[in-house]
């Protein structure tokens, strides 16, 4: 399925916060992040224990952050989207920006903690073994040879997706926080949410969308995975508030009706997107039950200065997941192939 064309020039700038944090504030939670670095038993932040410890010390955190995060887990708002502004992340002590494909942080540092502190806010850390090798923190950075592919390493338009929508237990939330903007101020993170969208659908979109006449691909960055996916519908739940389910570039539509009510929605998302031009120390999370996201196009340089996030997604209920999770730990891997 083409891509719907974009008109990226009439986004709503949602590069406004709804919550920046006070000098005070900033230090408070860069006290409680690096608490958490190097620690003697060990600083992996893929450790169970580490995350328990990531647990623990979430009380730390400012009370307005966690107020924040707290209330966005309970109700997401009508766009779907939380961005927190002046989180610490380590400024010039960060490098340059990674080029290697499937690059991950696994040892603690500042900003993978305030991740996975926020993550244990929201629910619990999750990640995917096939995908970037099953890391809790992964980066998000334009790959030389990849700026083509539909995925976080590419550079091109990144069409508009639930996260990881083919499987049955993709991420409750997906947390993005920046630690280098793109210099030349053009890539963005673009959202949508179904509860935007919806009062401008009709009734034979709605219903449509409601038929189990798609079927979802994994995305490119699980590489080659087993398993057939079965037919689903893109929107479930409450009729007045449903959850979404759907990969712009991956969802095919399996009857005509299916495939004009999904040229429709993508219509919708388009004319409903916001845009957010992440500056580092911002922290976007997104609800991924009922908000899209992609990114708008830029031109990376490959210098060390390109834009460089770091994403980790998280479950609202862990124990759902259990049968694919070995040992009870974060990852998810099904060894018979995900199976939407």
């Amino acid at each position: 399925m083409a891509p719907v064309p974009v008109s990226q020039d009439i986004d709503i700038d949602i590069s406004a916060p709804d919550l920046v944090l006070s000098d005070a504030e900033a230090a408070a939670t860069e006290g409680t992040a690096a608490q958490l670095c190097g620690r003697p038993e060990g600083d992996l932040v893929d450790e169970p224990a580490w995350v328990a410890s990531a647990r623990d010390r979430w009380e730390e955190l400012p009370t307005r952050l966690r107020r924040a995060l707290r209330g966005f887990r309970r109700d997401p708002g009508p766009g779907g989207a939380l961005l927190v502004r002046g989180l610490p992340v380590d400024g010039p002590a960060l490098g340059g920006t990674p080029l290697t494909d499937g690059s991950v942080q696994r040892t603690a540092t500042v900003p993978a903690s305030l991740l996975l502190l926020a993550a244990c806010g929201l629910g619990d850390p999750a990640a995917f073994r096939p995908e970037k090798s099953g890391a809790l923190v992964q980066d998000v950075v334009p790959v030389p040879g990849r700026e083509e592919s539909q995925g976080n390493a590419g550079s091109v338009l990144l069409t508009f997706h639930n996260e990881n929508a083919f499987h049955p237990h993709r991420p409750d939330f997906v947390m993005l926080l920046c630690l280098r903007a793109d210099p030349d101020g053009l890539a963005g993170l673009r959202t949508s949410c179904v509860r935007e969208v919806l009062p401008l659908m009709d009734e034979g979109t709605r219903a449509a969308l409601r038929r189990p006449e798609y079927r979802t691909a994994p995305p490119p960055s699980f590489g080659a995975v087993d398993g057939s996916a079965e037919p689903h519908p893109v929107l479930t739940g409450a009729y007045e508030d449903p959850d979404l389910r759907v990969d712009m570039a991956a969802t095919q539509p399996l009857t005509e009706r299916a495939a004009a009510a999904l040229a429709a929605l993508g219509l919708l998302f388009e004319r409903t997107a916001r845009t957010a031009r992440l500056e580092p120390g911002d922290l976007a999370v997104v609800d991924n039950r009922i908000t899209v996201h992609g990114r708008t196009a830029f031109t990376p340089r490959f210098d060390g200065t390109d834009r460089w996030l770091q994403r980790t997604f998280v479950l609202a209920d862990l124990r759902r997941s259990r049968a694919h999770r070995a040992g009870d730990g974060y990852v998810l891997a099904d060894p018979d192939g995900y199976r939407a």
